[in-house]
């Protein structure tokens, strides 16, 4: 047994091929040592002389950079998209040049700009280093549209004999914050200031959100849950889809879409564009329909939804409608926050908001508040009768016989009817909601179905028996239920 430079080894019985192999294990660990030493060598010189941010930014300015002031702007974590469309726009200028460095290690670090122009920085910033660029894809529309937004990076800028450093930061919780941040220093203080102003003019002006359909919901974004923007397809309804009363439908688009066409208008006369509008009725009478109509109409407005557990964001969504009016806030079940406080003896501080927030709108924004209940007997007083909250509240009632014809012809689709018995079944079908009447035509295609095929070349033919008998089938005593979730008589049965 003897041994190599790496441990033990089996050497043969030939004394000469012994020493011989020996002799060649020796020469080759020697050249193996000497490469090694090198790569240490060459490592060690380039550490010494690593390009810092420190460095790379001194050498930009032109100057010591770790005494310069720094300017920073922040924003909610969903306006980063919006930052990014805003900083390209502003960069994107004739004149300006800049070279974007990405920062490694950055994640889960709280640093800022004065840290990175520092020349000495402490231990646990030495993983801080010029790098690749992250970035994250952000969602710019409704149909799938995103744009790459830079995630941490340093801009070095250049415009003229200006020159500044900008750093750009999404946020999360882990930093403590979890707004978008934007550092910028300058040599000049007033040419920092000037950016931080015409990025935020920038963002603003180019804000994707604007004139879209947006709605609040949890996701995750880098890493944490945050209340961001969600795009929404705006709906499309024709005013024959909108199965109302013409004065009922007169009365609200004259609230709402009047006054947007005529906006310039009544500003001239001094006349205020704030206003509210409340729906109210029983489940099914078209509240929903009304406000899908509503928004496709107003095309140039944008949108906020608000339902559910996002309620609670009422703060967030008219901070929005401010900032890209004209807008309309749309808050559906109202009653779930603004409720009488007698009721439960205690008081709701989303309700509280929610009438501070109405007040707290300049006369001259054009931002309509428009909400939806199901029950107007337990909403707060001040909401629904102080003006400048609601200033009209518009009852939305059962459709009557004229309403539950359009209805039927509206929900029959492409079915071929009988309509010999169809006087009887709109007289029978008195004090019903639109989904009732919906589900009567199904119900009756799905019989004629059973019933089997007819000719080849014909569609799905409904006869007055088959339309008769799923009326009968709703009507049941043993189907009250279903007439109760459907919006039917609660005591109704066949006749």
């Amino acid at each position: 047994m003897g041994w190599s430079a790496y441990g033990p080894g089996v050497v043969g019985d030939d004394g000469a091929g012994e020493e011989g192999e020996d002799e060649r294990l020796r020469f080759a660990d020697a050249v193996k040592l000497a490469r090694l030493a090198q790569r240490r060598i060459v490592g060690v010189a380039r550490t010494e002389d690593r390009l810092t941010f420190a460095r790379l930014i001194r050498e930009h300015l032109g100057t010591d950079a770790s005494t310069l002031d720094v300017v920073e702007e922040t924003w909610p974590s969903y306006d980063h998209v919006n930052v990014q469309v805003g900083l390209d726009a502003w960069l994107d200028v004739p004149g300006r040049s800049h070279v974007l460095v990405g920062v490694t290690n950055f994640r889960h670090r709280d640093f800022d700009l004065a840290e990175l122009m520092r020349s000495s920085r402490p231990a646990h910033y030495e993983g801080l280093a010029p790098g690749s660029v992250a970035r994250l894809n952000l969602p710019t529309g409704p149909d799938g549209e995103v744009r790459a937004c830079v995630v941490c990076a340093v801009y070095l800028v250049t415009e003229g004999d200006q020159r500044a450093v900008l750093l750009l930061r999404l946020g999360h919780s882990d930093m403590g914050s979890s707004a978008s941040r934007l550092e910028i220093a300058a040599e000049d203080p007033a040419y920092a200031a000037s950016v931080a102003v015409g990025v935020r003019a920038a963002a603003l002006e180019h804000n994707v959100y604007r004139r879209q359909v947006i709605s609040f919901g949890g996701g995750d974004m880098f890493g944490e849950r945050q209340t961001i923007l969600s795009f929404q397809r705006r709906p499309s309804m024709s005013l024959d889809d909108l199965i109302l009363p013409a004065s009922t439908v007169a009365a609200i688009s004259r609230q709402v879409v009047g006054v947007a066409h005529h906006r310039e208008q009544l500003l001239a006369a001094g006349q205020h564009l704030k206003r509210g509008l409340l729906l109210y009725g029983p489940p099914g009478v078209g509240k929903t329909h009304t406000v899908r109509y509503l928004m496709g109409e107003l095309t140039e407005t944008t949108i906020v939804l608000l339902a559910g557990n996002t309620l609670g964001m009422i703060g967030t969504a008219c901070s929005v409608a401010r900032t890209l009016q004209p807008a309309m806030i749309v808050i559906e079940d109202v009653d779930l926050i603004a409720e009488e406080r007698d009721l439960y003896g205690g008081e709701h501080p989303m309700l509280f908001q929610l009438l501070n927030e109405m007040d707290g709108l300049a006369e001259d924004s054009d931002v309509v508040f428009l909400l939806t209940t199901n029950r107007a007997d337990v909403l707060e007083p001040a909401l629904a009768q102080r003006p400048g909250r609601v200033d009209q509240a518009v009852a939305m009632e059962l459709p009557d016989a004229d309403g539950r014809r359009r209805l039927f012809a509206l929900y029959r689709g492409g079915l071929d009817i009988d309509e010999t018995g169809l006087d009887a079944v709109i007289e029978r079908t008195d004090g019903v909601t639109a989904s009732f009447l919906k589900e009567l035509l199904r119900r009756a295609a799905v019989r004629a179905a059973e019933a089997g095929p007819g000719p080849a070349d014909a569609g799905l033919r409904v006869s007055a028996d088959q339309l008769e008998a799923a009326l009968d089938e709703l009507l049941d005593t043993r189907n009250a239920m279903t007439r109760v979730l459907l919006g039917g008589h609660r005591g109704a049965a066949a006749t």
